[in-house]
């Protein structure tokens, strides 16, 4: 990067930007000569972006999503926008319809208002209009929101997204520490295909500069595909423990989520996190979240855009490795 493609003077504002997914597509954007305007609630938690680019290249500003006022001004002066607002369990204010659905619309107007053409807006592989899954019944209802509103906007739909920060190797290497077996809900046998973060952001960045097909859904996925059961052990193999893996049929986990709901409930919240699943996550569980053959045919993925996907098992075992019972540089035998 050259401080003649800073000087450009191209801003873009990443709503979500401080959050899992979004400290990668802002390193991505910076890397690619963009003046990155983050737009969060706490711009106070955003600090940790700035390093990403040169000095002033990464600034943070308040915006919320329920308030149009704030989401305007965050998209004054910006040629691009990018979308990653969003929750992995629904409640209070902060609702998969409030955040999903609400806030997406709410972005894609006020860009097309402000003459933004140039958005990006980050879904879900699974996203579904008749999902039995709240989350995915909303991602699909903001993606028709989002494309109503901005016609040419485009949009990813990952898969199960990893990287040092992720909720999903981090959280059952976290439960493996804690409890003396791991859950197979349906059995284990829905398929994944985990797409790592920093390929997620690529294919953000290359979207902005008109790599992606104009209100397109494209779906991301990595290179490789493994069931639920898969995964669990590929957890316990690398952290070296010995944990039982007990399928447990959809029905049972319904009713075991909506106990633990509840008790959450009770607790204000105080319900250790990482014990914590809910029955809309079971609900997901009961279909596979790879990435389609006609997405394959039509290249809208990740290899579509010129982009050859990381493996999760080159990338996650680095930072699993503080789960092991005796520490990362110990030989150890699985406990």
């Amino acid at each position: 990067m050259t401080d003649e493609l800073i000087r450009t003077g191209r801003i873009v504002t990443v709503f979500g930007g401080s959050g899992f997914v979004g400290r990668h597509v802002v390193r991505a954007l910076a890397q690619a000569g963009w003046r990155v305007r983050v737009a969060t609630r706490r711009p106070d938690l955003a600090f940790h972006l700035q390093p990403l680019g040169r000095v002033g290249q990464v600034q943070a500003v308040q915006a919320n999503v329920r308030f149009p006022a704030s989401i305007a001004a965050a998209l004054r002066g910006a040629e691009a926008a990018i979308n990653l607002v969003g929750v992995l369990t629904s409640g209070g204010r902060q609702s998969f319809d409030a955040v999903h659905v609400f806030g997406a619309r709410a972005i894609a107007r006020a860009a097309s208002q402000a003459g933004v053409a140039n958005l990006v807006h980050l879904s879900a592989l699974g996203a579904d209009a008749a999902s039995d899954s709240a989350y995915a019944r909303s991602k699909a209802e903001g993606e028709a929101a989002v494309l109503e509103a901005s016609p040419s906007a485009v949009i990813l739909r990952p898969s199960v997204v990893f990287g040092p920060e992720d909720h999903f190797f981090n959280r059952f290497a976290a439960l493996a520490r804690l409890a003396p077996a791991l859950p197979l809900f349906g059995g284990g046998h829905a398929r994944l295909q985990p797409v790592f973060a920093g390929d997620v952001a690529a294919s953000a960045a290359l979207a902005l500069d008109g790599k992606a097909r104009a209100g397109a859904i494209y779906e991301l996925g990595g290179p490789e595909v493994r069931s639920f059961r898969e995964l669990m052990q590929f957890i316990l193999d690398t952290t070296g423990r010995k944990r039982l893996l007990v399928p447990v049929p959809f029905a049972a986990a319904h009713w075991m989520a909506a106990a633990i709901e509840g008790v959450d409930f009770v607790s204000l919240g105080l319900f250790p996190p990482d014990l914590l699943f809910t029955r809309d996550q079971v609900a997901l569980l009961r279909h596979d979240n790879i990435v389609s053959t006609t997405a394959k045919a039509e290249g809208r993925t990740l290899e579509g855009l010129g982009l050859a996907p990381s493996t999760f098992e080159s990338i996650v075992p680095a930072y699993l490795q503080r789960f092991r019972a005796t520490g990362q540089f110990a030989v150890q035998e699985s406990v």
